[in-house]
């Protein structure tokens, strides 16, 4: 019988929601978290899915929709201020002043919550603990209801709306119960803490439906074609694999989990390994995803991250003159190009257009190109399972010669001598390298298989590994001497391993500019916490950095080898590990794992 089956038996309101995860908080084992994820599952109704999956992850879209709060932790602090003066001081606050929010004299109340705040180190916990003390009646609101609330306050914009959004929250939190309030604060923080992300969600809804993990891979398969957990969890659960197989395919404005590289040293190895091969040139710049459609008037552009990063590219508004077909997916590389002499620019130069404001000038600075090596869907036709060079045919007919949007060459090979020399002269004219394609193969999102593969310069800045890793900041270390000055004097990085842990790898000291330390110190104040995350494995006394953070920084490593260690959680450490950049435009869950280090020796 499926757990689903159970549904009308059981109702949930907000306050029994945020109980149960505060439930599935406390487990430490990831099968107990799958199997308390998917018993709240059948309690929900169908218009209550798609919001609970979000608000579970810290948001209130899917990840490829902007929608954000703009409210900092100061801001919550002076909320929690005047809750407590509302209902505890001698004076009582008048809501109906117009500027509520705008005063600037600090308070014994205000003073009392930041040292409060110093001591939790969780705005949540600590919006739970002010609330208990208060002794409100909450009320039982609907999930639903809580969530378009909540939509609300972030939608709120124009002069006066961070008061409003303020009072808003405020009126919710006097409605709720304390871990209610807890994980409330923590969706508009977007820091949920529960421990757990995509695959453990995945994992959760096969439970929820077959009472095991079987059909995981399946929704995986499925929720790489459209990229919205929400409505993955919707149509599953109300119908099944069959119900995803009839309504649930790539679309237009959704985006498709991107393919990415495995790594092989040489091109022996490669035509070895995969026989004739489609060879292209591997640019240096930032993968894009865009997405057209004439008729809606649609162009966006997804990062591989799968954010809505169409603001950084006035290009995109242009495509539609040289496009042929009514609508398409293509798969790029949006690289900077200097306008003076027309040739690419490095990485760094290109990220700069990664900003949200003066986008009109940078754009004038740094114009962008959109190199196209691939297309997934023409005419809402997908092709994302057709085979390689059938899509190449797709893509020869998209558009004319244009100055944004250019198709990638392509050549076949099936000699590894020459597949050699084609790489050893795309490095000579300033390529990152090649990446080489099975011609027969799909389009599958991540590394699995032989079917995309990267060849990259072997020396210089990857060290004598045959490539950079790619590694989340778990926290940092004060520096001394005269790394003092910055606050920062090495940072502690770890690779992704099994069940979505983060673990420990190296501690990184060298290899850092000034520049480079102040903008880590920068980012990562930004993301301090004072409590170790849940997906940060155990990590040893010695290594203990003075400032965890949250897991939202990359940065990509070089190391000269990789050894054992009986101190990281990895098992191994890098030998020389130095940094090499941020890489803002990936995700925590982008970063290397575990099992590609094998690769990399």
């Amino acid at each position: 019988m499926s757990c689903f089956t159970i549904r009308w038996v059981l109702f949930m309101n907000f306050n029994q929601l945020c109980q149960q995860l505060e439930t599935i908080e406390a487990t430490d084992s990831r099968l107990a978290m799958t199997q308390q994820l998917a018993q709240l599952l059948p309690q929900l109704t169908d218009e209550e899915i798609k919001p609970t999956l979000y608000l579970i992850q810290g948001r209130l879209m899917p990840q490829y929709r902007s929608l954000e709060f703009n409210l900092s932790e100061k801001m919550i602090l002076r909320l929690l201020a005047k809750l407590l003066a509302k209902y505890q001081s001698v004076e009582i606050i008048d809501q109906s002043q117009a500027n509520l929010f705008a005063q600037t004299d600090e308070t014994s109340l205000v003073s009392w919550v930041k040292q409060e705040y110093g001591r939790v180190g969780d705005l949540g916990l600590l919006t739970k603990q002010i609330m208990a003390k208060l002794h409100l009646a909450p009320q039982s609101l609907s999930i639903t209801a809580v969530y378009q609330s909540l939509i609300e306050i972030a939608q709120d914009s124009g002069a006066g709306s961070q008061d409003r959004k303020l009072l808003k929250l405020l009126a919710l939190l006097e409605k709720i119960s304390p871990s209610a309030a807890k994980y409330t604060v923590r969706v508009v923080l977007g820091k949920m803490r529960l421990g757990f992300g995509l695959m453990t969600l995945l994992d959760t809804l096969s439970w929820a439906k077959v009472g095991d993990k079987t059909q995981t891979k399946l929704l995986e398969t499925y929720y790489q074609r459209q990229a919205d957990i929400g409505k993955l969890a919707q149509v599953y659960l109300r119908g099944g694999l069959v119900a995803l197989q009839t309504a649930y395919d790539v679309q237009v404005g959704v985006p498709v989990v991107p393919e990415l590289c495995q790594r092989l040293n040489t091109a022996e190895e490669i035509i070895e390994k995969m026989g004739s091969v489609v060879a292209e040139p591997k640019y240096d710049g930032l993968r894009a995803q865009i997405h057209f459609d004439a008729e809606k008037q649609l162009a966006q552009v997804y990062s591989r991250s799968l954010e809505d990063i169409s603001a950084m590219f006035p290009e995109v508004k242009m495509i539609g003159q040289f496009i042929q077909f009514k609508s398409c997916i293509f798969d790029a590389e949006a690289v900077g190009i200097n306008p003076q002499t027309g040739e690419i620019v490095p990485f760094q130069e290109t990220m700069k257009r990664k900003r949200k404001y003066n986008i009109a000038s940078m754009a004038q600075q740094i114009p962008i190109r959109f190199y196209v090596f691939d297309i997934l869907d023409v005419d809402d036709r997908p092709l994302i399972d057709l085979p390689l060079l059938e899509r190449k045919t797709f893509l020869a007919q998209a558009f004319p010669v244009n100055p944004v949007l250019v198709k990638t060459p392509h050549h076949l090979f099936d000699d590894a001598q020459k597949l050699h020399q084609f790489h050893q002269q795309m490095l000579a004219d300033g390529y990152e390298g090649v990446v080489v394609k099975h011609p027969q193969a799909p389009y599958r999102a991540g590394r699995k298989g032989w079917r995309w593969v990267k060849i990259k310069e072997a020396e210089g800045t990857s060290g004598k590994l045959h490539d950079t890793l790619d590694l989340v900041v778990m926290g940092y270390y004060f520096g001394r001497g005269k790394r003092a000055q910055f606050g920062l004097g090495a940072i502690l990085v770890g690779i992704m391993g099994y069940n979505e842990e983060i673990l420990s790898i190296a501690k990184i000291g060298t290899g850092m500019s000034e520049d480079q330390l102040k903008i880590l110190k920068q980012k990562l104040d930004q993301l301090k916490t004072s409590q170790k995350p849940k997906v940060y494995h155990s990590v040893n006394k010695l290594l203990q950095p003075d400032v965890w953070v949250e897991p939202k920084l990359v940065v990509e490593i070089a190391a000269d080898e990789i050894t054992h260690s009986p101190v990281h959680a990895a098992g191994v450490a890098l030998r020389f590990p130095r940094l090499i950049r941020l890489r803002i435009d990936k995700s925590w869950e982008d970063a290397t794992s575990i099992n590609e280090l094998g690769e990399l020796e």
